[in-house]
């Protein structure tokens, strides 16, 4: 395995996909320029969050997978020789949309795409009125460096997803997020809901023994606060790197991906799983 150097790139978007594409692509050379091998975009980044309404005009943001965001990146990420993780609103036929992560190698080459498998509806995030649910079922991607897990957002709330992407030979989960507080929140709410979104991910590192990646956006969109605090977990949950809430900032970390072994070694969660008493885990509720 040995050690990567992740690069984390936490921005703010405008209105303008050109713009935010370009952005993003000056970010990454940034990222290779600090020795990144592998850099991961945070979730939607060629757009504002267009979820916070249910707009049929937002439906054409949409672009096939692989399509001229991959393309663009697909070139930077040959001549960079990194790997990129792109998150993007994928138009897969007339009426269908997801929500996709495309996944590209450091020659530039396509390596796939992972769809979000779990989608919110919540006030100011009506992603149901968007995004069909993934189909392609949890993935990962053999990359020049390392094979790595991609989910998304409201993913990492899951453990099974973390779990299952694991036990598929993840050696690093990668989380490319968009979420934030509404402006109207005190504080110690604010307080309270990073630090359950960032305990839940930790925990996904600890179960599985990987490290954990997770890019979240930044900037004030239509009330929200977009809280930005990218970081990057040890595969014993110690947060090697944190983002501020506000800032655009762009990271490298390496990690040392033996460090897998040791811990799973030394914490034998994956040994001692009782797979034989885990049928009830497909049930919805266990009322009956």
């Amino acid at each position: 395995m040995g050690k990567v150097k992740v690069g984390l790139v936490q921005m703010t978007c405008t209105a303008n996909k050109q713009e935010n594409l370009d952005k993003a692509i000056v970010k990454v050379r940034e990222a290779a320029q600090k020795g990144a091998q592998i850099v991961c975009l945070q979730e939607l980044f060629t757009s504002l969050y267009f979820c916070d309404t249910e707009d049929y005009d937002n439906f054409k943001l949409a672009e096939a997978i692989p399509g001229p965001s991959t393309d663009a990146l697909s070139k930077v990420a040959a001549e960079l020789g990194v790997v990129i993780i792109a998150s993007l609103f994928e138009k897969r036929a007339q009426g269908l949309y997801h929500n996709t992560t495309a996944v590209l190698d450091a020659d530039g080459s396509y390596l796939g795409k992972y769809r979000k498998m779990h989608i919110p509806d919540d006030p100011g995030f009506y992603e149901k009125f968007y995004f069909t649910p993934g189909d392609m079922g949890y993935k990962v991607f053999k990359t020049k460096f390392a094979t790595i897990g991609v989910l998304i957002c409201w993913d990492q709330w899951y453990p099974e997803a973390a779990r299952i992407t694991a036990l598929m030979g993840a050696e690093i989960l990668f989380y490319p997020t968009a979420i934030g507080w509404a402006t109207t929140q005190d504080e110690a709410t604010n307080t309270e809901q990073y630090n359950a979104w960032q305990t839940i991910q930790r925990s996904h590192a600890v179960a599985n023994g990987v490290h954990v990646v997770s890019v979240n956006r930044a900037g004030e969109e239509a009330g929200v606060q977009f809280w930005g605090g990218s970081f990057v977990a040890n595969p014993f949950g110690t947060v090697m790197y944190q983002a501020s809430h506000h800032d655009e900032e762009v990271n490298v970390t390496e990690l040392d991906l033996d460090k897998s072994d040791y811990y799973r070694s030394h914490w034998p969660f994956l040994r001692d799983r009782r797979i034989d008493s885990y049928q009830p885990i497909t049930k919805r509720l266990l009322d009956e």
